[in-house]
């Protein structure tokens, strides 16, 4: 079962990560600007606003498997048409049926997970699911060195594989649902499927600990995702004078540290507990690597050190820690709840920065244009920060 949800996540990735690498392509062939570029990935989070937290209900309610394979399909569906479309509107909508599918997906396996593995070294195998995930984000940022003949041919053919990978997941997916059908009829699982009656209201009966985690998530991942997946490629070509393949590398190195220091973390977890202490400290690295980029002092893999660290520690520790706060019938509430908001969070940011590249005016030719995309992020990330410290503080008075 490991194996199927780890190549969803690989797969599903992949997919997400695979406009960065082409944003220059798009913007010399097809003419798109910043904030059409932008859009491609704001749309993949807009439908999730309402639809993952429907999602997450309708896991609890009609269980996880059904939810997983269709969900699945949807997202290939969209991957498909992305790739074929040559027109703005039809990316859009590309992009759009993968945004329904993608979240909606990542919910229903993060409850399968628990399900499978709770109080079975539980943060780890979640760690594990992530780490593949950050694979697929790796490999999509070094496809122009291993698919350079792909992207010789143009913006089409590197979208073209991205739909491949696309496919594997919908065949992890079937996988999947095959043996949890088998193993849940055999009693193997750490926590039966509940039962079907969720209440919406439910949801207003989370704790505070539950929201500062759900603030930490929209936050983090406001920043790390819009700013590495989207502009950061080029940003490096733009204001540091890398070509493409470099660029891509640079950013390529976030995902492969976490790649493996994602599982440490999660073991760490495990181990010893202090969810609070470990995102405080996770949470903190993420507005100290913008101010160690924006500085022309300091190296550039300093910066993405910092963010590999952060970007493998905040999710290791934050996804975890979601059943202590919920319970067992309501998590495919709180993860869609909590997913919800993240995609609101990642919608507004991917046009916001955008918008102030626009603005801005950043090119290669204004390189001080990407500077308030830069003070964005870093504000956004000290939120972040905020909210970790909020969760540290009040699991210090439950202990006292």
């Amino acid at each position: 079962m490991f194996t199927a949800a780890a190549l969803l996540m690989l797969g599903n990735n992949y997919v997400y990560d695979s406009i960065g690498p082409v944003a220059d392509l798009l913007a010399r062939q097809l003419g798109f600007n910043h904030t059409q570029v932008g859009t491609l990935n704001a749309v993949y989070s807009l439908p999730n606003i309402l639809l993952v937290l429907v999602g997450g209900v309708l896991t609890d309610r009609l269980g996880v498997r059904i939810v997983v394979f269709w969900t699945t399909f949807i997202c290939m569906v969209g991957a498909v048409l992305t790739a074929l479309g040559s027109y703005f509107p039809v990316m859009v909508l590309g992009r759009l049926l993968f945004g329904i599918g993608a979240e909606t997906m990542i919910v229903a396996l993060l409850v399968a997970l628990v399900q499978w593995f709770d109080g079975r070294y539980l943060a780890l195998f979640l760690a594990l699911n992530i780490s593949v995930g950050r694979l697929g984000s790796y490999l999509a940022d070094r496809s122009p060195d291993f698919a350079a003949a792909l992207y010789a041919r143009g913006w089409q053919p590197p979208l073209l594989l991205a739909a491949g990978f696309a496919a594997l997941s919908l065949a992890a997916a079937a996988v999947y649902v095959v043996v949890d059908r088998r193993e849940a009829a055999r009693g193997t699982l750490a926590i039966a499927p509940p039962g079907k009656r969720v209440a919406w209201r439910n949801m207003l009966r989370f704790g505070a600990g539950y929201w500062f985690i759900t603030g930490i998530c929209v936050t983090f991942y406001s920043v790390i995702l819009p700013f590495r997946s989207t502009f950061a490629i080029e940003y490096f070509q733009h204001a540091h004078g890398m070509p493409l393949a470099a660029a891509s590398n640079l950013n390529s190195n976030v995902f492969l540290a976490a790649a493996f220091a994602t599982p440490l973390f999660g073991l760490l977890v495990d181990r010893i507990g202090h969810h609070a202490e470990l995102l405080l400290l996770g949470a903190l690295l993420l507005p100290l690597s913008f101010v160690c980029l924006a500085s022309d002092d300091l190296p550039l893999w300093i910066s993405t050190a910092m963010l590999g660290v952060s970007f493998s520690m905040v999710p290791a520790v934050l996804w975890p820690a979601v059943p202590r706060v919920a319970a067992a019938a309501l998590l495919g509430t709180a993860y869609g709840l909590m997913t919800m908001l993240q995609n609101l969070g990642l919608a507004l940011a991917n046009l916001i920065a955008g918008y102030l590249n626009d603005r801005g005016g950043a090119s290669a030719a204004h390189a001080q244009g990407y500077t308030p995309m830069l003070w964005f992020f870093g504000l956004l990330s000290l939120a972040g920060f905020v909210f970790a410290l909020l969760l540290w503080r009040q699991e210090r008075h439950a202990a006292h």
